[in-house]
């Protein structure tokens, strides 16, 4: 494992820094741009980041040239990831379109799909969400019942779909529909392009229970979409939906939030250090988070030897998301009643405990449960034999619900 740049890489790294550094305040210079700016003074400066990112050839380093990207390589995208993610940048609104809808019309879609919404979505003009989970089927994404029906050169959709993040500023979406209920459930899916302004699609915002309104429901009533934006074959949904989520899996990656130095240096000002059980729990936390970076590094050492990753990804959600479940439950226990408070002006690390507490669960369901990923882990790392599925050769409208 080779932990230094190369030559080209340290150069690109020195470019990089010095165009953020031009453009953005450094984390923690200045108050950061989610709580300067209202929710829609954000989506602005996102837009326009984007737009930066696009004219200067950062927007999507690894993308070729002709639909507007860099045309680098995936070292230099890590780079950028990582020298980014020192400054203070709106990137989020952005994140789900580049970095998991618009990869999915680039593989499946047409020329015509290609020209018409790659580029305005590389320069922040337009944005995407993911339209996946529903009410009775989450992480079972191949459970799902959203029908579209195929009339004349058009597909009639009607359903509904939960927990979709930005859905109310999105433009567009990417929609996994079931085309033939008579298939077994992973057969018989369909992805298409929606609009989402188009007459039918009705977005409801969700209250969460940190005060946040991210995540929402969207219903399709008598929605047309015509068949020229559908992405890959009919029935052939469900190989399309795997590219996306595997592309989410990178996309989500680890779960940002307070970590063991946060949490030390808080026990160490509440004098909570001294306390022989609190610091054992340290020291698995401090273990964890060295074992996760290795493995990112070991990632990252594989895309500079031009190797394609593998399946370990899966296991950086798991840790980290667990441990920032753990780590901001055992710090609002060791402010006690004062853990109830939220008051970002008041509370240690600007309530950030007391955020990533009610965060945290949705971290380990977002881009796969837990238990997901810990089955990939097992059958694609380990090599152990699948679950049993008793449902493998049933046609979906013959199986059991409700």
């Amino acid at each position: 494992m080779d932990f230094n740049d190369t030559k080209d890489e340290a150069a690109f790294r020195v470019e990089a820094r010095g165009f953020l550094a031009k453009h953005l305040k450094l984390k923690g210079e200045e108050p950061a741009a989610s709580k300067r700016f209202s929710r829609e003074e954000f989506l602005v400066a996102a837009k326009d980041w984007q737009a930066k990112k696009s004219a200067n050839g950062y927007a999507q380093i690894t993308w070729p040239k002709e639909i507007g990207g860099r045309g680098g390589t995936p070292m230099q995208q890590v780079i950028w990831n990582q020298e980014e993610s020192k400054f203070d940048a709106p990137v989020g609104p952005m994140a789900i379109g580049l970095g998991m809808c618009v990869p999915t019309v680039i593989a499946f879609g047409s020329d015509e799909h290609k020209a018409r919404y790659v580029k305005p979505s590389l320069s922040g003009d337009e944005i995407w969400c993911q339209l996946f989970s529903e009410p009775s089927a989450g992480s079972d994404v191949a459970g799902l019942k959203m029908r579209a029906v195929k009339d004349g050169d058009e597909w009639v959709i009607n359903g509904q779909k939960v927990w979709t993040t930005g859905a109310q500023f999105s433009d567009f979406g990417i929609v996994l529909t079931r085309t033939d209920p008579k298939a077994v459930k992973h057969k018989g899916l369909t992805m298409f392009i929606v609009d989402m302004h188009q007459e039918g699609v009705d977005v409801r915002p969700i209250h969460q229970a940190n005060g946040g309104r991210d995540f929402n429901e969207v219903y399709f009533t008598d929605v047309r979409i015509k068949d020229s934006d559908r992405l890959g074959d009919v029935g052939q949904g469900w190989n399309v939906a795997i590219v996306t989520l595997m592309n989410e899996r990178l996309a989500v990656g680890g779960a940002g939030g307070p970590g063991w130095r946060e949490i030390m240096d808080y026990a160490r000002a509440s004098g909570a250090i001294s306390d022989a059980a609190f610091r054992q729990n340290l020291a698995d936390w401090y273990v964890a988070a060295q074992g996760y970076k290795l493995t990112k590094f070991r990632t990252m050492t594989a895309l500079s030897r031009g190797e394609t990753p593998g399946p370990e990804n899966s296991i950086g959600k798991i840790i980290t998301a667990n441990q920032l479940q753990d780590i901001s439950n055992a710090a609002i226990e060791m402010q006690d009643h004062y853990g109830l408070m939220t008051d970002e002006s008041v509370m240690p690390v600007e309530a950030a405990f007391q955020q990533s507490f009610m965060w945290a669960p949705g971290i380990r369901i977002a881009g796969g449960t837990d238990e997901i990923l810990k089955n990939i882990i097992a059958e694609r790392v380990l090599g152990l034999p699948q679950d049993v599925r008793v449902d493998k050769k049933v046609p979906f409208d013959e199986l059991k619900s409700g």
